[in-house]
């Protein structure tokens, strides 16, 4: 019996397939850099061994699974290669193990972590499944039915994936140091209709979606009259949203859902087309009423008088959604935005765009722009974004406390870096 090595294993989707292997049976370890990463807690309650890099923790019997951020030249993968060991990259090994079941493909530019997880709840609620969630939360079951997962875009790695149904959520420029044009996004996500088996719930209200050319069925979803499954009579209530549901122009069923924004009744949509079309009773889906969410997305605690939501959003347009969201959620509330730039070359892609979201929060704070493993410095600095945003300031881990004045606000941690160091500091400067 081989022993799978995770080079990477703290990274969200390494660490949700790691524990879908071990679910399932296998021996799973992994490596990754010491900074402890919100990733691990679960590695950890399930006793999978995370170790440093290092070239000792390869052996020639194990089978290695690497990170799409890995170059190379990178000690372990040398260490691999030299050994003559079995070697996939992520999306190739994912792309091997989901044959095995009735597949379920999330992609888009924005909403796919939140949708795959809304998707595995309902599911879940079924059937004995399996699923991949962008948050770092993976689920193995020997008997599944389905295996619900992310899919992402990124270096087309999508393409490794041969789905029997795909959610597209949307399709937008992203991924600037990939990616060249909008067009070229459009091509990548055109490439993986081609290889979509069965069936394609879209989003109809995007303009590009409905662009796509398709060999299987298409289902579309979304607020436009055209669409098949329409969400209608939408009301917010104290405790989340309540809408009907139309097919083809057919009342359906009337869904509640604990969470705020169109984007969030968008996601809901897309699970209860796809749901409809594999023939789950609406029993089933109505446990979208019972969803908690995923990790980092509006993840939202209370101290004192003020809330506080930890939230990936990395791009402009999920950092609108976002505040939209405290907006509705919080009506009586000031809403302060703490966000920290993922990458230089999105940064300086969407510089103005950025601007305009963050300035739809009453204050701003900016944090310096966190780079990658493929990306460590850039051409930029905060002090550019900070220029486009009139009185925002920079904040520094030794003095988050100045967010102690904002009483009875909600303070939004936004970003794909490291940005939770600096809730962690001004939560300790509270205690």
């Amino acid at each position: 019996m081989t022993t799978y090595h995770f080079i990477g294993i703290k990274g969200t989707g390494m660490s949700a397939l790691a524990q879908i292997l071990h679910d399932s049976g296998e021996k799973v370890q992994g490596s990754d850099i010491d900074s402890r990463i919100f990733t691990q807690l679960a590695l950890e309650e399930k006793h999978i061994p995370i170790l440093s890099f290092s070239k000792d923790n390869i052996q020639s019997d194990y089978t290695i699974i690497a990170g799409n951020a890995f170059p190379e030249d990178h000690v372990e993968i040398k260490q691999a290669r030299e050994l003559g060991c079995k070697f996939y990259w992520y999306h190739e090994f994912l792309g091997e193990w989901l044959k095995q079941y009735t597949s379920i493909a999330v992609t888009g530019a924005h909403g796919k972590t939140t949708t795959t997880g809304l998707l595995s709840h309902v599911l879940e609620s079924a059937y004995p499944i399996s699923y991949l969630i962008g948050d770092g939360t993976g689920r193995g079951h020997v008997d599944s039915k389905y295996f619900a997962f992310e899919a992402c875009e990124y270096r087309r790695h999508f393409l490794s994936y041969e789905p029997d149904y795909a959610i597209m959520t949307n399709i937008d420029f992203d991924h600037p140091d990939y990616f060249t044009s909008l067009d070229d996004v459009v091509d990548a996500f055109q490439s993986m209709s081609d290889r979509v088996k069965k069936g394609i719930v879209a989003c109809g209200d995007d303009e590009e979606l409905q662009g796509i050319h398709t060999k299987v069925p298409i289902i579309y979803y979304g607020f436009n009259e055209t669409n098949d499954f329409q969400a209608k009579n939408v009301v917010e209530t104290e405790q989340g949203t309540e809408f009907d549901v139309y097919v083809r122009s057919t009342y359906y069923e009337h869904f509640f859902i604990p969470t705020f924004g169109n984007h969030t009744i968008l996601n809901s949509l897309a699970v209860i087309a796809i749901c409809h079309y594999e023939g789950i009773p609406v029993e089933f889906m109505k446990e979208l009423s019972s969803f908690k969410g995923v990790k980092r997305r509006f993840t939202e605690k209370t101290i004192d008088s003020q809330v506080i939501v930890d939230d990936y959003a990395h791009h402009p347009k999920e950092i609108a959604v976002t505040i939209e969201s405290a907006r509705k959620k919080y009506p009586n509330k000031e809403v302060v935005a703490i966000f920290q730039p993922h990458t230089f070359t999105r940064t300086k892609t969407f510089l103005q765009e950025f601007a305009d979201s963050l300035n739809q929060a009453d204050k701003v704070y900016l944090c310096d722009i966190f780079g990658s493993a493929r990306e460590q410095s850039g051409q930029l600095t905060i002090e550019d974004l900070q220029n486009l945003i009139p009185e925002s300031d920079i904040l520094d881990l030794e003095h988050t406390n100045v967010l102690q004045e904002y009483k009875d606000s909600v303070l939004i941690f936004m970003g794909a870096g490291d940005i939770q160091k600096f809730q962690k500091s001004y939560e300790e400067t509270l205690a």
